[in-house]
Parts: structure tokens; sequence; C-alpha cells
């Protein structure tokens, strides 16, 4: 198991220099079956990250770059008539693979984001009454840009809660610029990634994760953090059922990519702030003081008193 994580942050850090927590972080999101929504301006990298990754995990990778004009069918398919047979044949959208860029997904148009976020949520595309299940392990890796960019809109609430991570990959510091400036000269950085897990043994790891042991205590705990959120003062809409579970699968692959099969607080509270920043709505008067949703949830970290296990 550590020898599988260990093999697959050292492939992904050949190419993505100094963004360690980033790296591990994606992966953690992978093996608890969830997907990925990084929000950072263009050139930090986001492209990259998602080769790098479909490379170390041999997947099978397609790009959907997001416009106005990008319509549902070009994402999950449409059926044509096949002469031969007499029949309407489904000809496959980008979703038919293991691993989806969807990148500025905030570009396009709102039946569009509808499309891919269904896919999502259900693990299958229908089409003209038939249901086509997609590959597995299957992962959406989407980039937006800064709201307030020009030609971005807000992905609605309830399309956010469906990725269980958002991110920023920010910008390297100064050394790990410079490493980049020498390295990038003569090579292209994704010929270093090679392959070194199969499909099936991601899937294996996915399953692993989800038979990570989590004491009632911790369950206690996660849920005394999502009521915390509900209560705060400058929260309108705190983090939802749907939420707290997806805090409870991404501590499970922290603890799994520690090397551990069980949970320990420390697992939760690594990952809440970017499992629940995204999923809640502040009001108005928190742009006044500057309070992020991130510094919300990391404050509720640090108040509420983490459970003593094994006492």
């Amino acid at each position: 198991m550590e020898e599988k994580i260990t093999r697959i942050i050292d492939e992904v850090k050949k190419v993505i220099v100094g963004k360690d927590d980033i790296i591990q972080k994606v992966l953690m999101t992978v093996l608890a079956k969830g997907h990925i929504l990084l929000e950072d301006i263009p050139g930090v990298g986001k492209t990259t990250l998602a080769l790098a990754f479909s490379r170390a995990l041999g997947l099978d990778y397609k790009r959907i770059q997001f416009t106005p004009d990008v319509i549902p069918s070009d994402v999950v398919g449409f059926s044509v008539y096949d002469k031969a047979t007499g029949q309407l044949a489904y000809k496959p959208g980008a979703v038919m693979c293991n691993l989806l860029l969807a990148d500025e997904i905030n570009r396009t148009s709102s039946k569009t984001q509808a499309a891919l976020l269904e896919v999502m949520e259900e693990g299958n595309v229908t089409v003209d009454g038939n249901t086509y299940q997609v590959p597995q392990p299957f992962i959406v890796l989407s980039t937006q840009n800064p709201i307030g960019s020009a030609g971005t809109q807000l992905l609605p609430q309830s399309q956010l809660d469906r990725f269980m991570v958002r991110m920023q990959m920010g910008y390297p510091d100064f050394k790990s610029q410079v490493n980049i400036l020498r390295d990038r000269q003569t090579e292209q950085p994704l010929d270093a990634a090679q392959q070194v897990v199969t499909k099936e043994e991601i899937m294996e790891m996915q399953a692993e994760v989800q038979q990570v042991h989590v004491d009632d205590a911790l369950l206690e705990y996660i849920t005394c953090l999502a009521e915390a959120t509900r209560e705060h003062e400058l929260v309108q809409i705190g983090v939802s059922p749907r939420g707290a579970l997806a805090v409870n699968r991404m501590a499970k692959a922290s603890a799994y990519i520690e090397g551990r099969d069980y949970m320990i607080p420390e697992d939760i509270i690594r990952v809440f702030p970017d499992v629940c920043a995204h999923r809640v709505v502040l009001f108005p008067k928190a742009k006044i003081t500057n309070t992020t949703a991130e510094s919300i949830m990391k404050q509720i970290t640090e108040e509420i008193e983490t459970p003593k296990i094994g006492e």
C-alpha cells in the first residue's frame, strides 16, 4: 500500500514542482472517489497536474475546453443513424474516459455545466433513452478562473456541492520557480512521467480506503464541525450532510496515504477547509472584513475541541 502511494506521488513530483500538498490532496480525492475543482489563474500548472496524474495512474485522459458554444452533447455524446444496422448508434462524448480535465468550466452555459455535473453524480449518461456507464475509475478535474475574470459566471451552489474538494495551486515559491526555469529549458516536463500503477490497482486502493476504521467519536466530531458552520455568524448556508459525508471520505483517504487503517482527528482537520469552504455561503457582511470561507473553516477546526480516541 505505502509503496504504491509513494511511487505515485514521486512520479507526479517529477512534473509538478514544489506542490507536494496539492499532489497528495489530489491523490486523496482520487482514492476517495471524488472530483476536484481547481480555482486559480492561468499558467500555474492545472492542466499539467491533470496530465501528470493520468500518466502516473495509467488512466485514459480527455480534455474539454469549455467555451460559450460548447453544448451538452459535446460532453455526454449523441446518437447518429447507422445505415448498416438501421439503428441509432451512440457516439461517446468527452466524459467517456477515466480522467476528464474540464477546463474553465465557468465559461460555458448553465445547461452544459449541468450535463457534466449530472454525470459526476450519477456515474452514467443517458442519451435518447439509453444509459451508458462511464469507465471506472472516473475522475473529473475541473478548473475555473477566479470570479470576475472576463466571460465567467458563477457555478450554482448545488453544482459546487458535487465537487469533493476545491483547491488553489498558487504560485510556486522562489526556489521551485528557479528549478522550473532550469529544468524546462530542454525537455517537456511530461516526458518524465511514467505509469506506476494500473487501473485495477487504483480501484483496489479505493476499496481499501472505504475499509479505514472510523471511531464513533470522530463521526460526532465531523458532525460538530458541520453544525458549527451552520451556526457561525457570518455563514448564511452551512455544510450539508453531503458535505459531512465528503469530509469522512476524504479523511479516510488521508489516513490511508499516511499508511494507517484507522482515522485520527488530524485527518479531519487536514481536509476540512478544502472539502467544506466551497459548500458554504457567507453573508454579504463577510466581505466588509475580508473574511473568506477558508479562514472560517480553519477557525472552526481550531475552536472545536478534538476528541480523545481510545480514552
